[in-house]
């Protein structure tokens, strides 16, 4: 079985929003994680905004990337250019990718407008995993 790993900073927006995605998209044909170099907590935006899109990640956790360390994984995918700079050396064949996603965690204004930084970038993860599920599966 596949294992794909997913990294961000913090573990709270870009890389749970992935993860909630290659789950449900792929369902049984891989393991997915999600980790930080950080951990922040989810954040309650991006619970909302995967919410509004059929996909419940309020049960996640944040998680360390060390936590991971003695995981063999097939794919392992950076989606913010720190966590691509901070990532440790993971002894394995895995193969890198990289994409670095706006942090919606940076917007600001009214809960409106945060909402809808949230969304953008929601949105374009959904299509960067849809296409990295056609290209790799």
């Amino acid at each position: 079985m596949r294992k794909i790993l997913i990294l961000c900073t913090g573990n709270s927006s870009r890389s749970q929003m992935a993860e909630g995605y290659f789950r449900k998209y792929l369902e049984d044909r891989a393991e997915v994680y999600s980790a930080g170099v950080e951990t922040h907590g989810v954040n309650p935006y991006a619970i909302r905004v995967m919410e509004e899109d059929g996909i419940d990640i309020s049960s996640h956790t944040s998680n360390n990337v060390n936590e991971y360390s003695d995981i063999e994984f097939s794919y392992v995918i950076t989606v913010c250019d720190n966590a691509r700079e901070r990532c440790p050396y993971f002894p394995s064949r895995a193969r890198k990718f990289h994409h670095n996603f706006p942090d919606p965690t940076k917007a600001t204004g009214s809960d409106e407008e945060i909402l809808i930084q949230f969304r953008k970038v929601r949105d374009m993860i959904n299509d960067y995993v849809k296409e990295f599920i056609k290209e790799e599966f």
